[in-house]
C-alpha cells in the first residue's frame, strides 16, 4: 500500500521543509486532522478487511497503471512543493508566479499532482473507498487550484 508514504512525506518531511509564512488556523488545522485520521482509517480497514485481488494482481494492468500514475503524482507534488518552498527569498513578500516543471504547463502543479496521485491510487486498488478519496481530493484540490489561478 502506497498510502503512508505519502502521509510520511506530507505529515512529517514537507513540514520541516517549509519556510515561515501564514499561520493555519486551529479549526482548519482540526478538520484537516479529522479527515486524515478517519480516511486512514477507511482506506486502511478496506484494504486490509474487505479488498480481495486475484494472486496476479500486481501484474494486472489496472495496478500497474495505478501506481505508475500514484508514482507520477506523487514526483509533481514533491517537486511542486519544492519549487514553491524556493518561490521567495527569506524576509521577500508578494506575489510570484511559480516557474518550472509542471508549472509550465498548469498553475496549480502541486494541486495537479496529488490529484493524480490518488486517480493512481483508487486504480491500483479499485476499490470504492479509494475511489471515493480521489473524489474528494479533486472536488478540494480542484477548488483550491481554481482560486490560485484566478
Amino acid at each position: 500500500n502506497n498510502f503512508p508514504f505519502h502521509l510520511h512525506y506530507r505529515a512529517l518531511i514537507y513540514p520541516l521543509l517549509m519556510r515561515e509564512g501564514k499561520p493555519t488556523p486551529l479549526f482548519t488545522f482540526v478538520l484537516a486532522l479529522l479527515f486524515c485520521v478517519y480516511n486512514g482509517y477507511l482506506q486502511g480497514r478496506s484494504l486490509s478487511n474487505y479488498a480481495k485481488y486475484p494472486s496476479g494482481w500486481l501484474k494486472d494492468p489496472r495496478f500497474i497503471t495505478g501506481f505508475t500514475g500514484w508514482l507520477i503524482g506523487m514526483a509533481i507534488n514533491i517537486h511542486s512543493d519544492h519549487i514553491l518552498r524556493n518561490l521567495r527569498k527569506p524576509g521577500e513578500t508578494g506575489y510570484k508566479i511559480p516557474r518550472g516543471g509542471m508549472f509550465e504547463y498548469v498553475s496549480g502543479a502541486n494541486f495537479f499532482g496529488e490529484i493524480l496521485e490518488w486517480f493512481g491510487f483508487a486504480l491500483a486498488c479499485c476499490t470504492i473507498e479509494s475511489l471515493a478519496f480521489a473524489l474528494c481530493t479533486l472536488f478540494i484540490l480542484g477548488s483550491r487550484a481554481k482560486q490560485h489561478h484566478q
